[in-house]
């Protein structure tokens, strides 16, 4: 015998007190639902026959905080335009459009994943291996680090000094370099000195620009010099920790989503910015824009998309201080002056 679908047992329900003459509660019993619930049936099978009594939708017919569809035509307009840009960054550039109402982070996502742009992603568990730290003020350390992988179009390959506040994120250093040399970090070290102020502390890896503990035999090199004349701790990672860096190493993962650095380009001597639509290929242009007496150039100096991005970095986006969400600024050392 055929099992009976939803709609023809409820059905049978409405009959047992149309026909049948039973009372309400009796049927309700029967079939093992509630009084309120064989009521709600027989008022749909009043109102539309048996068309009503199916399952019906539980979808609200309004919902007064959902994204407006001119809106998310936005959101997804500028992830076409950026596909690298998360939730997070896409929510911020539409505040700073003054689109009203400005949907959260979360909307944004939400949105994201609705248009099957991105995968929902599952909530996974901190691992307990791993200690988060930060310091609890501006300048008082400062994370430094050496980054490559900048390909030119001549087989050779540029590198970058990088360095950010760790509590802050604010980028102080972003120079770069045709090759790794010490006298070449120490004076991109010294000019981010010269325009931010002295930190406290510094932190970098066991390069061989920054520190000569392991050579053999051991050596004193110039980056450690001049942390000592400047009166700043110099501290190291344990040998085999990218992790104690991690802060700089993400800061070097968006550095290169930013400028596309798969791509190679001509040179690193800065060209004048082209015109409207013309193309921009040089590392110069794309990143700094000058150059000083030493042929390197400032990824955060001059003019260019380089220039623009290091402001935002620093400036726009929503950075943490005091345990709240501020738009970015910084605080020299001395009297606590804002740079």
């Amino acid at each position: 015998m055929r099992e009976k679908s939803v709609t023809e047992q409820r059905y049978d329900a409405v009959l047992g007190v149309i026909s049948e003459g039973r009372t309400v509660m009796e049927v309700a019993s029967q079939w093992g639902v509630s009084r309120r619930t064989l009521h709600r049936w027989l008022a749909r099978y009043e109102a539309d026959g048996l068309e009503g009594l199916p399952d019906r939708s539980h979808r609200p017919e309004r919902c007064p905080h959902q994204m407006p569809a001119e809106v998310e035509v936005l959101v997804l307009e500028l992830r076409r335009a950026h596909r690298y840009w998360g939730a997070r960054r896409l929510a911020l550039e539409l505040a700073r459009k003054r689109v009203t109402p400005a949907p959260s982070k979360s909307s944004v996502y939400r949105c994201l994943v609705r248009a099957g742009v991105i995968e929902s992603d599952k909530r996974h568990r901190r691992k307990e291996i791993w200690k988060r730290w930060e310091r609890g003020g501006p300048m008082e350390l400062w994370q430094m680090d050496v980054v490559g992988g900048f390909l030119l179009a001549d087989g050779t390959s540029a590198k970058a000094l990088t360095g950010i506040d760790d509590h802050s994120r604010f980028c102080v250093s972003a120079r770069l370099m045709p090759r790794e040399r010490t006298q070449l970090v120490c004076d991109g070290f010294l000019a981010a000195l010269r325009v931010h102020g002295v930190p406290q502390q510094v932190l970098t890896d066991n390069g061989k620009v920054f520190t000569g503990k392991y050579a053999r035999p051991p050596v004193d090199v110039l980056f450690d010099r001049l942390c000592r004349e400047n009166g700043i701790d110099h501290l190291l990672t344990q040998p085999r920790s990218p992790t104690t860096t991690g802060k700089i190493e993400r800061f070097h993962r968006t550095l290169r989503i930013e400028f596309d650095t798969r791509r190679p380009f001509t040179s690193l001597t800065p060209t004048p910015l082209p015109r409207s639509g013309q193309p921009q290929n040089s590392m110069g242009s794309q990143l700094h824009g000058r150059r000083d007496e030493s042929a390197t150039g400032l990824l955060s100096g001059g003019h260019g998309l380089g220039r623009l991005w290091i402001h935002y970095f620093r400036h726009d986006r929503p950075i943490r201080l005091g345990g709240t969400r501020h738009h970015g600024f910084f605080w020299g050392r001395e009297r606590g002056q804002q740079t």
